[in-house]
């Protein structure tokens, strides 16, 4: 006579050998977990806790914001205050020149410059100068250094530059003073939205900082400035043309960066002479 416990035990093994046989031959079935043949639930895990929503409202949520995202909060600030300065401003009228605070700030330079037309011509060549050091440096790091990222962007930019400069074509400032001496050399025209000097600057020095020349990147952002100061007092320029110049810089480097990661470039890597060295001293 078999033991007591031995007909129990067949009658819980019965439905998971029936399971067994209704599978079929050459399938495999995986044995149930302990409770799940009597029909027991297995326990769900408890919920997480979340934080209620609206806990960034309370003033101790709006203190812990402002101490971990200070910029944020301070452009939120510059939203409320310009949105008031917009809606309030008096519009300047059809037949009125543009007001251009940049204009207004370099009036006494522009005055200088203009009763001296051999410091206008300096200055223009100057910056003509500068502008062939700007090129010089971009070819230089593609044909010799075989870095295309800041190429890339340069063209990108004037692309970009000459479709805007063609949909809208801003009237000349008044008082500009130009010079056969200024790029485009021979005094033709050209486009005022936006500035490709400045642009072109910024991609420069963006680049350059990417390889580690602080110092000349640093050189090239004082030579910016100074050129914006220029073409500013020489009414070259709108303020707004120079301030999307900068911003046209920045931009157009990090789509140039996402062409070439698009085409598995490494952005990141260093010219062929720092190449060469690093494999001369690891081998």
């Amino acid at each position: 006579m078999p033991p007591p416990s031995l007909p129990a035990a067949q009658d819980q093994a019965a439905p998971a050998s029936a399971a067994v046989r209704r599978a079929g031959k050459g399938k495999r079935v995986h044995p149930l977990p302990d409770g799940a043949a009597m029909g027991e639930e297995k326990p769900k895990p408890a919920p997480a806790t979340r934080r209620p929503a609206a806990d960034w409202l309370t003033p101790a949520g709006v203190a812990g914001i402002l101490a971990r995202h200070p910029l944020p909060a301070l452009f939120a600030c510059g939203l409320l205050l310009f949105m008031g300065v917009e809606y309030t401003i008096p519009m300047v009228p059809a037949a009125a020149p543009p007001l251009d605070l940049g204009f207004v700030a370099t009036a006494a330079m522009h005055a200088g410059i203009e009763a001296r037309p051999w410091l206008n011509s300096l200055l223009a060549a100057l910056n003509t100068v500068f502008v062939a050091m700007q090129a010089a440096y971009i070819l230089w790091a593609i044909l010799v250094e075989q870095r295309p990222r800041a190429a890339i962007a340069t063209l990108m930019m004037f692309t970009c530059r000459g479709l805007l400069g063609c949909s809208t074509q801003l009237p000349l400032p008044a008082e500009f003073l130009g010079s056969p001496m200024d790029f485009p050399v021979g005094n033709v025209s050209f486009f005022l939205f936006y500035s490709g000097h400045v642009a072109g600057a910024v991609i420069a020095s963006l680049d350059m900082r990417r390889v580690g020349r602080y110092r000349l990147a640093g050189l090239y952002d004082a030579l910016n400035l100074a050129q914006v100061v220029r073409l500013l007092a020489c009414r070259g320029h709108y303020t707004i043309d120079l301030a999307v110049g900068v911003g046209a810089g920045l931009l157009f480097d990090m789509l140039a960066a996402r062409y070439l990661e698009s085409k598995n470039v490494d952005v990141t890597r260093c010219c062929s002479n720092c190449q060469k060295v690093s494999q001369k001293l690891t081998s």
